[in-house]
C-alpha cells in the first residue's frame, strides 16, 4: 500500500527512534490502524522489527473479534501480533474509563518489556489534543493540564511515542480509504456518556463559530513550550537546592519559600510523581493544602508520598503504608522504580522492609535516613526472612539502584 504525507511525517519521527524492534499499539479504529500500517511500511523498507498488540478490556463482547481482526491484518503485513486481556475490569469501580487506560499501558508495558521492546507506538491524533484540551478547560486546569500531550511517555521503563499528534484523524482516514481498508467504529465513542465523545461533538459547534481544531492544537503546542520552559526552570532549582538521598528528596526549605508559587507547585508535584510513580499528580485542593504544610513546616501524606521536615530541609519518601501489600520477582520492577539484582533463588521475593527488615537490619541508621523512609525501601527475603536490604548496605552480593529512566530527579523532571 502506498501512502502520502502522514506517512512522510511518521517516517521522518521514526528514524529519531533508538535501533532495535518497535511496538505498535492497535485497537482496529481508524487512527491505529493506518499507524500500523504506514509503520509497516517504513520498518520494512528501513529494516525494522515491528510487533503489534492489541489489549482487549474485556468490556465489550465485539472487542475479541476486534482483536482478532487486527492479527489477521498484521500477519497479512508479515506482522507478529499479540492480544493482551484486562482480567481485573469487574473490580475496577470508581472511573472505569481512567482504570482502563492504567491498566492498558500497563499490561503494554509488561509486554514490550518481556520481548525486548524499548519503543511503542501510539496513534493519538491532533483530535485527541483538541479534545483533551476542552476537557481540561471543564476542569479549569493549569498550564501542565492544558498543554498538548507529550509525544513520549514512559511507563514502567518503557516508552510510548505518539509520532502522529500533528496529524488529523480525517487525514489518517484517508490513507485507510485510498488503501481499501475497513477499520472499527466503537459504538462507545458515539455515547455521550463519556466525556470525550461530548467534547467532540462539542467541536463542530465551536468550528461553527470560528475556532477550529487546528486553533486548538496550536494553543495546547504554545502552552506545552510554556510548561517545558518551567520544568526547566524547576529543573535549576533542583540542581542548587535538592538533594536525592536514595529514592528520597530533600529541598531547602528557605530557597523553597522564596520561589514563586507555580514553581513551587510545580516541584512538589513532580517530586510526588517521581517517588510514588504515579501518572498524574493530586488534584488542586490536596497539592494547596501539602504546600501549605511544606512552607509551615508541617508534617502531612499525600499520593503516597510523606512529608517530613528535618535539618533546614522539606523531607519526601514514600510511605510505607503505600507499598506494604507489594511482593513482586526479584527480577521484576519493584514499585515502578526500583531495580533490585543479585544471587536470586526460587524462595526468594522482593517487598517493602518494613518493620521487621528494621529489626533485623540494625545498620540501617548508618543511612542516615528516617526509619520511615527505610521502612518503604525494597528488600530481598526468603519468606519471613531478611536476606538483604540493598539500599541499605550491599549484602551476600544483592544491589538496589533506580530504573534508569528515573536514576536522577532533575534530568527526569526535564524529559517530562
Amino acid at each position: 500500500m502506498t501512502t502520502v504525507m502522514p506517512a512522510h511525517q511518521l517516517a521522518a519521527a521514526l528514524q529519531k527512534l533508538p535501533a532495535g524492534p518497535l511496538g505498535v499499539a492497535v485497537s482496529g479504529g481508524s487512527d491505529s490502524l493506518a499507524l500500523m500500517y504506514m509503520a509497516a511500511e517504513w520498518a520494512h523498507s528501513d529494516g525494522r522489527v515491528l510487533h503489534v498488540v492489541t489489549v482487549d478490556h474485556c468490556l465489550r463482547s465485539e472487542a475479541a473479534a476486534e482483536a482478532a481482526e487486527v492479527a489477521r491484518q498484521a500477519a497479512a503485513l508479515g506482522l507478529s501480533h499479540d492480544t493482551l486481556k484486562w482480567a481485573q475490569a469487574g473490580a475496577a469501580g470508581g472511573n472505569l474509563m481512567d482504570a482502563a487506560r492504567r491498566a492498558r499501558y500497563q499490561l503494554m508495558a509488561k509486554w514490550a518489556t518481556e520481548r525486548g521492546i524499548g519503543a511503542v507506538l501510539l496513534g493519538h491524533t491532533r483530535d485527541d489534543v483538541t479534545e483533551t484540551l476542552l476537557m481540561r478547560l471543564a476542569r479549569g486546569a493549569g498550564v501542565d493540564g492544558l498543554s498538548a500531550m507529550a509525544s513520549v511517555k514512559e511507563v514502567d521503563g518503557v516508552r510510548f511515542h505518539r509520532p502522529l499528534l500533528s496529524v488529523g484523524r480525517e487525514e489518517l482516514r484517508d490513507v485507510l480509504r485510498r488503501g481499501g481498508i475497513q477499520w472499527v467504529d466503537d459504538p462507545s465513542n458515539e455515547n455521550p456518556q463519556f466525556e470525550r465523545v461530548r467534547m467532540r461533538q462539542a467541536l463542530a459547534g465551536l468550528s461553527d463559530q470560528g475556532v477550529s481544531i487546528d486553533q486548538l492544537a496550536q494553543s495546547a503546542q504554545a502552552l506545552g513550550q510554556a510548561r517545558h520552559a518551567l520544568n526547566w526552570a524547576v529543573a535549576q532549582f533542583v540542581g542548587d537546592h535538592v538533594d536525592q538521598i536514595a529514592g528520597d528528596l530533600a529541598i531547602a526549605a528557605a530557597p523553597f519559600a522564596d520561589l514563586p508559587e507555580e514553581l513551587q507547585r510545580r516541584l512538589l508535584t513532580h517530586a510526588l510523581l517521581w517517588i510514588n510513580g504515579q501518572g498524574y499528580g493530586p488534584r488542586g485542593a490536596e497539592l494547596a493544602q501539602f504546600r501549605s504544610s511544606a512552607l509551615n513546616g508541617q508534617g502531612a501524606t499525600l499520593a503516597g508520598v510523606r512529608m517530613t521536615h528535618r535539618k533546614g530541609a522539606i523531607y519526601l519518601h514514600r510511605e510505607h503504608a503505600a507499598v506494604a501489600g507489594l511482593r513482586s520477582d526479584p527480577t521484576a520492577v519493584f514499585d515502578t522504580r526500583w531495580q533490585i539484582t543479585g544471587p536470586a533463588a526460587p524462595d526468594h521475593h522482593i517487598a517493602p522492609m518494613g518493620e521487621a527488615g528494621l529489626r533485623s537490619c540494625p545498620n540501617w541508621r548508618d543511612s542516615l535516613r528516617p526509619a520511615a523512609a527505610v521502612m518503604a525501601d525494597p528488600a530481598v527475603w526468603r519468606n519471613d526472612q531478611l536476606i538483604s536490604a540493598p539500599l541499605v548496605e550491599a549484602k551476600q552480593g544483592w544491589h538496589g539502584e533506580l530504573a534508569p529512566f528515573c536514576r536522577d530527579f532533575g534530568k527526569w523532571l526535564v524529559s517530562r
